[in-house]
């Protein structure tokens, strides 16, 4: 008998992988996003997790507007922390374990190197406090929950999704030909949601709990990430970097938030490949959709 495993956010660029990487494993995947379960709501989602009786929660739904959470850090609290607290108590009355995504973003960035998840958390602003609280309700209130942080997220699901990503981004701001200025004294680890799907598909397989970090396979500011982009799509704009100084935001972010992937490397799990690599395939399949 398969396994069962629910996908809150089932249709953002994580969750769209973690559907497919689930079912290609033998899973039964239920999934659902905001419009038809609205995690914010405890009831619901208990009456939904007691109904799909899984063995497995993960849940993909995010508040990440780090800006405009400086103006409204209560809804950015009840999405990215409460929310997760009525998930872990609805896991924990059917015996679930929990798969929640953090953020690189619970650092300070002070550090000049990649983060481990031994390094202590010191989070800038509003999403960035929300989403560590959200980890400590997890952890709180759930013995097996596994909690895994990330950088840069990119996966296809961008090009429906309202916000899209970095990469759809750039290309359309490639397409109004004029120039192009990216910070380049910002630093994180850009991580293919098809990989950051199978990692943690494969840390539930192996029965692991607690905090990892699941990053790109290397640290890159944002204007090299930019870089790379124009150069896998064949482009070539004008690019012109910028800092932190000329390119104010309303949130603090930390300078250099990569992460290490020391944590399931020692697993033995497949170390993940270099940015280019994942920006080929990524544009591989942007091609055949």
């Amino acid at each position: 008998m398969p396994k069962r495993a629910v996908v809150f956010g089932n249709l953002g660029q994580l969750g769209v992988e973690l559907t497919r990487e689930l079912g290609e494993r033998g899973y039964e995947v239920i999934g659902s996003d905001r419009a038809q379960l609205d995690i914010t709501e405890r009831e619901l989602v208990e009456q939904h997790l007691a109904q799909a009786d899984p063995q497995v929660v993960f849940n993909a739904v995010a508040y990440n507007q780090v800006d405009v959470a400086e103006q409204e850090p209560q809804l950015a609290f009840l999405v990215n922390a409460l929310a997760v607290r009525n998930v872990a108590l609805a896991c924990r009355q059917v015996n679930a374990q929990l798969v929640h995504y953090s953020t690189d973003y619970v650092f300070d960035g002070t550090a000049g190197r990649p983060y481990t998840e031994a390094d202590p958390t010191h989070p800038l602003g509003a999403y960035a406090v929300s989403k560590l609280a959200g980890e400590l309700y997890a952890q709180a209130y759930l013995d097996g929950a596994l909690i895994v942080r990330t950088s840069g997220l990119f996966g296809l699901a961008g090009l429906q999704t309202a916000r899209g990503n970095f990469i759809e981004l750039m290309l359309r701001l490639a397409e109004s030909g004029k120039p192009i200025r990216v910070v380049e004294d910002h630093v994180a680890s850009p991580t293919y949601a098809p990989l950051l799907a199978a990692r943690s598909v494969d840390l539930v397989e192996r029965d692991q709990h607690g905090v990892f970090h699941v990053g790109g396979g290397q640290p890159s500011s944002w204007f090299n990430f930019a870089r790379l982009i124009f150069e896998a799509a064949g482009l070539q704009p004008e690019l012109r970097p910028t800092s932190e100084r000329e390119y104010r935001t309303p949130a603090r972010r930390p300078k250099y938030s990569a992460l290490s992937n020391a944590g399931i490397e020692r697993l033995g799990l497949p170390k993940m490949p270099p940015l280019e690599d994942a920006l080929r395939d990524y544009f591989a399949h942007r091609k055949n959709l």
